[in-house]
Formats: C-alpha cells, structure tokens, sequence
C-alpha cells in the first residue's frame, strides 16, 4: 500500500492549520506503514533567524496501529517567539536512518531529498480591521478617475494640461529614456466624492488612492510636499469632505505612503530651484541635508532605482522618522483630517524600523485602521536587502497586496492549469496567518501592471515596457476578454481576502504597460454587462458572511476545472470555474446537492451544474454543512 507519511495541509497531520501564534499548541503526526518497523521517530525544527543552522529534536510517541498496518506517531510542541521555523522528521527502522521530507504540495515522504516545511509564528499586534473582511476595496488613480471641473488654485504653469478627457496617455522619453514631462487629465477629489453612489452600488467599502499630495507628476510617487494636497486635486477641505462623504456611504479611504524617496523636485531636495533657496540638494546646512544619502554633495546621490528624480531617503535618520510618525507628523495629520489606514509603497525597500513606526504610529490614531504593504513576492518568507523579513508577525503589516494570487488568478483564466491555480492558493493560506489573509489586497490588476482585459485577451505579460502601447483589441479579442473578465473577477471575490478592483476594470478599460494603464475611467462608455456582473458579485459577497473570514475548503483541481468552498457557521458558497473550451457538467459533493445557484451555470436534477466553456458558477448550500 502507498502511504502518505505527512501532509502538513491535512489537520490529522498538523493540527492547527497554517500559521500558528506564539505559545501555540501544534501537533504534528505521522503515518508509517507498520512493515517499515520504525522503532523512533524525531521532529526536527529551528527557527529561522536564531538557531544558526542547529535543529531541535522533540521525539515523537507511538500512537496505536491503524487501518491496514499503519501506525501512527505523534507530538505536540509550542514555538514560544514569533518567526520563520522550519522542520522535518526523522525515524530509526530496521533499515537504518530514514527522513521524511517537503516534496511539494505541503506532501511528506520517505526521501533523502526534498526541502523541509515552513512553519510561521505570529506574536503580538496582529489584529486586523473587521471592518474590511468580507468589503471590497477600489484602487483609484486620482487623475484619471473624474473630474468635478470646479477651479483649481496654485496650479503650477508648466502642467500639461489635457482637455480630451479618454486620450491616450502622452509617453515621450527623452533622448536618455526617461519621462521629464507629464501630462494631466484634471481627476480630482471632488470628483471621486460626486462618484460616491457609484462606487456603492459595486458594494466598495474602502477606497485606495493612489498618491494625492504635492508632487510634479501625474502618478504623484515623486512627492514634493506630505503636508499639501496636489492643488490639481483640490485642498485639504476637499480631502476631509471626501472622507466624510464617504463614511456616510461605509466607505473609507487609505491612503498611499510614499516613504522610501522622495522627488528631487520637492521642498525638501529643491533640485531645480522651485522652492526657493533651500533644500538639501542647495544646502548642507539644510534641515532636511540628513534625510539623503549624498556620495558626494549635491550632484551624486542614490536614488530609487538609479532614477535621479527620486532620491532615496534615509528612513532611520531620526528628523525623517519624526516628520512622518512624530507628534503632528504626516501619519497623524492625514489621519486626522480622515484617512483611515496607509497602502506602504515599496514595503519591501523599507526598513523594520520604519515600518514599526508607521504601523505603531496608525494604530495609536486608530485602532481599526488598515496598513497594507506592496510586498510582490511571498510575504511570509521574503528576504529583501540580506534579511528575513517579519512582515506578517505582528506590529508591521496588516496585510500586502497579493499578487500570488492575482497570477494564480490571471494564470488559471489565461492557461487553465487548474492544479497550478490551487497549489498556489494553497500555499499562501498555509504560511500566512489566518487574519493576515482576511484582508489581502486581492487584485488582478495595478497602476504598475497591464490591463487584466488586455493581458487576458491580447498580451502575454503583465508588465511589458518594451511595448507600452498594446494594441487595442479587436472586437473578437474584446469579446473573449470581457468572457474571461467575468471569469477572473468571480475567483477574485469569492477567494479569501478582500478584492480590490482598480478603476475601471468594471467598466473594461483597456491598456498595455504605463502610463497607457492609467487611462481615464470611461464614463458613458463603459461595457456595461461588466459593470452589472462587478455590482452582482458586490451584492454576492455582501449577503454572504462566509465572505468575512470564512474558511477555504479546496474541493477539486483538474482537467481545466476548479471547485472551492467558502464556510461559516455550517453555511457557505461553492465556486466551481471551468476554464476549458467547451461546457462541462460538474457533480456535485453530496452535501451540495439541491444548492441554490446564485451566478452563472444551469443546475441539472439538484446534483449537478452545467457551466459554459471559460466561465464561472457561484452555488449557496440550502442546509448546514
């Protein structure tokens, strides 16, 4: 008989599921055929950043016999601090040494190669916002979103100012390649307030905008003053009645913290002379001259990825910290004025102690405010400059923005490999904590990647700056993206963690790499059978707790088709996608049989679903589960 030995994604085996915190009790068991004659068994683990390489062996205790000459052999441990550990086994046989090892898939066996498993600890401070579970977030690039036309004061002359609302995006390097002019569509805050009841007919509960203060350029990562709005975009009144507006729709609005530079065109480097006088690029004796990391004053300095318009600041330097989470600092004036909660740019180029400091800082103003990170890669593992790093162990992050699921997402939909869709999905639930998870930042699409209607239907890669411009899809091609939006969009909002939609994904907004991603929102001309679909699964997700927090059941990955259920309380959803070129008849688990549809499919006798080639259905027990 073949035997499984361990499984860590199996509670029998590892039990709690995933991440534990601190002082956790966990109990690992494993399965061996009675014929290997084990005589002992070892859990071996370490803890990542302390042991030096050095394992730990906790013995493991006969359980009993079972089933057709298993046996079963168990222990309990309690990591006491939070971090990365990980482990295996080891067994003594009739045969000698054997090591039972990762293979894949959270799946052991009998191997003398393989990797160990990963085991992450949590501590303190890791409560996050219950307001956001079960909501959906709406990522807005100001610009380009609506314009009020009301007047606007202080508008610096040398703006390129555009009057053909839906243009395409002006992109005109320099001889050296880079962007020394931009151009502005006039977005402004007054105008994302006036959407308001739009934006709550999609059931949003949170607005993300991208950055909004002083800065000279039209995404605004290049900022030139924290304390003032972009006169573009209106005053900081326009901000508060944003905010307040928004509350009386349930919404509220993070921010975009751009902490790790800033422009050289700002109040504080004033490289161009546009400030005056001052500034550390004009003055070592300047009060900001500390916050830059000058090679040899003024003209050498590291920047942001070599790009010379954004100087690096150094983020421990102690007049920076307390200008961004001092008393009266950026944090807490925004904060006050109605932000609730900061989207960290560039996480993962930040140090631990500024991010503490940030997240201490949020939390001190509001307690149930959202600080989110852009963290690309597995957040749970990630190291970035030589170190391990503690995102998602307390005190730092709330959440990150999940692209791991958004290629899980746009790779099943584009190439239908349901086992690679479920393998990656799996495997965040499994390393991230449980709260972590209930407020991902769940996108499929960003200021910073391709359209998903464009990547979906036309492009092979979601960041492509060789070719900017993607061709805009014929009606064929637009056809079969706006299908598989419906796809991708209902693994979005039925996948755990929060979606979040970046304006005018809904509407089918095209666009290849930036800045032709960032076009202007399509008023009255928007695909309207999207938007319905979008506002349909709003509605699916408020009406459905499962939604917020619920727990992830995998129910079946292959041949082109996936089926997952979300559970709360005995209640729940099925979601069933299938993403090959015909229709397909999907049985039902018993335990679903007679489930009320709610989107998608045509139900055949109560014990199954047809559902069409790429597409989705959403299902409803009508009895606990």
């Amino acid at each position: 008989m073949h035997y499984i030995p361990f499984n860590s994604r199996k509670t029998y085996h590892k039990s709690p599921f995933g991440a534990v915190g601190s002082n956790e009790e966990v109990t690992f068991r494993i399965v061996l055929p009675r014929a290997l004659q084990c005589t002992a068994a070892r859990l071996m683990i370490r803890r990542d950043d302390i042991d030096n390489g050095v394992w730990s062996s906790l013995p493991l205790s006969w359980e009993c016999m079972e089933g057709f000459g298993e046996e079963w052999w168990s222990v309990t441990y309690s990591p006491k601090e939070p971090g990365l550990y990980w482990y295996r086994f080891e067994c003594d046989t009739v045969r000698g040494a054997a090591g039972i090892n990762h293979v894949g898939g959270g799946l052991g066996q009998i191997t003398s190669g393989g990797t160990d498993w990963q085991l992450t600890v949590y501590g303190k401070n890791t409560d996050t916002p219950e307001w956001l579970k079960g909501g959906i977030i709406y990522q807005i690039f100001p610009d380009r979103f609506f314009s009020s036309g009301s007047p606007k004061i202080g508008v610096p002359d040398d703006r390129v100012m555009r009057g053909d609302w839906g243009g395409d995006p002006m992109w005109e390097p320099d001889c050296e390649g880079r962007i020394t002019k931009y151009d502005y569509f006039g977005g402004d805050l007054l105008g994302i307030e006036q959407k308001l009841p739009y934006l709550h007919s999609l059931g949003v509960n949170c607005i993300y905008l991208n950055p909004i203060f002083e800065a000279h350029s039209n995404h605004r990562y290049d900022v030139a003053d924290f304390l003032k709005i972009d006169p573009l975009l209106g005053t900081e009144d326009d901000f508060k009645s944003l905010c307040s507006a928004a509350r009386d729709y349930g919404i509220r609005v993070v921010l975009d913290g751009v902490f790790n530079h800033t422009g050289a065109d700002s109040v504080y480097f004033n490289k161009g002379g546009r400030y005056g006088t001052g500034g550390a690029y004009n003055s070592m004796s300047s009060e900001y001259f500390s916050w830059y990391k000058f090679l040899k004053w003024p003209d050498e300095f590291i920047s942001w990825w070599g790009i010379d318009i954004l100087p690096e600041v150094n983020e421990e330097d102690e007049s920076y910290l307390d200008f961004i989470v001092g008393k009266g600092g950026v944090i807490e004036k925004w904060m006050d004025a109605g932000a609730s909660g900061w989207r960290i740019d560039v996480a993962d180029e930040l140090p631990d102690k500024l991010l503490d400091s940030v997240y201490e800082t949020v939390k001190r103003k509001d307690s149930s405010a959202y600080v989110v990170g852009e963290v690309w890669e597995d957040a749970s593992n990630k190291c970035s400059y030589g170190k391990r790093r503690r995102y998602l162990l307390g005190g730092q992050l709330d959440s990150v923005m999940n692209y791991p699921f958004a290629d899980a997402i746009l790779g099943f939909v584009k190439d239908g490999c349901a086992e690679t869709f479920m393998e990656k999905v799996l495997s965040v639930l499994e390393l991230y904590p449980k709260q972590v998870v209930d407020t991902l930042m769940n996108h499929i699409g960003t200021h910073d990647t391709v359209r998903a209607i464009t990547l979906l239907a036309g492009e092979t890669k979601r960041t492509n700056p060789k070719k900017r411009r993607a061709d805009k899809l014929t009606a064929e091609r637009r056809e079969k993206g706006v299908t598989l939006m419906k796809a991708a969009s209902t693994l979005q909002y039925t996948l755990p963690g929060v979606p979040s939609v970046y304006y005018g994904d809904e509407a089918g907004l095209e666009g290849g790499a930036d800045p032709f991603n960032r076009c202007c929102f399509p008023w009255g001309g928007e695909d309207c059978e999207l938007v319905r679909r979008y506002a349909e699964l709003g509605r699916i997700r408020r009406e459905n707790d499962c939604f917020a927090g619920g727990e992830f059941v995998p129910v079946s990955a292959a041949l082109g088709c996936v089926a997952y259920a979300r559970l709360k309380d005995g209640n729940g959803i099925i979601v069933i996608a299938n993403m090959n070129c015909h229709s397909i008849e999907y049985y039902l688990p018993p335990e679903w049989h007679g489930a009320q549809l709610l989107l998608g499919g045509d139900i055949c006798d109560g014990s199954a679903v047809n559902i069409d080639a790429f597409s989705a259905a959403i299902l409803k027990t009508k009895a606990a589960i």
